[in-house]
């Protein structure tokens, strides 16, 4: 029988982080596995995602794209799972899920890009320069347990996916503070599973030449 939720993805992509979520809700789900250079760029997906990018799920009939706005749902719509912000953490959970997802996001990607914006058009860039970015979400990381307060939610999802792949590929400094929270997020064990399942998934390597 079908599950109620399925999740598209790629497990060399930003779905990583929505498998990490749906670990930790601990919902049924059916997985698709979309290619970049075909299915993901045609129908039916584009449907889905007229974008072309994964992740996206689709819950009973309603679409929900972009990694944040579906760890947000998933804690909103399974509630037992306890990662949705209580009333004093709903603040810092969607103040800094949405800075990881907006003025983070841009800087990392325009750096690596090899973009940064010149002092006199800081003003016009969300996250103004990359350092400033990095500065506020190291403080952000260092001012608590976890990114709401002292409990871990989806908003650690999102910001540690963030934390741990830029630490991991160099997008982000290895600062002590981001080392010792992705390293205390990804030792969960829904984070272990998500991992194992999205590695399963991987193109198996070329044979090396002989």
């Amino acid at each position: 029988m079908a599950a109620d939720l399925v999740f598209y993805t790629n497990p060399m992509s930003r779905g990583r982080i929505v498998r990490w979520m749906l670990e930790e809700v601990g919902c049924d789900y059916d997985t698709q596995v979309v290619d970049y250079a075909s299915t993901m760029k045609a129908e039916p997906y584009l449907s889905i995602n007229p974008m072309g990018k994964v992740p996206a799920i689709v819950h009973r009939g309603h679409v929900v794209t972009e990694c944040a706005a579906i760890c947000a749902y998933l804690a909103e719509t399974f509630p037992d799972a306890g990662l949705a912000p209580t009333a004093d953490e709903r603040a810092d959970y969607y103040r800094w899920m949405f800075f990881a997802a907006g003025p983070v996001e841009q800087a990392v990607t325009n750096k690596t890009a090899g973009f940064e914006p010149s002092a006199e058009r800081g003003r016009m860039f969300g996250y103004g320069n990359y350092d400033l970015a990095v500065d506020v979400l190291e403080r952000a990381v260092k001012a608590r347990p976890y990114i709401a307060g002292n409990r871990f939610t989806a908003a650690d999802v999102y910001v540690g996916s963030q934390v741990a792949w830029g630490v991991q590929f160099g997008t982000l400094p290895k600062r002590d503070a981001f080392v010792a929270y992705a390293e205390k997020l990804t030792s969960r064990d829904a984070a272990k599973r998500a991992a194992a399942k999205d590695d399963a998934l991987m193109p198996a390597p070329e044979p090396s030449a002989a």
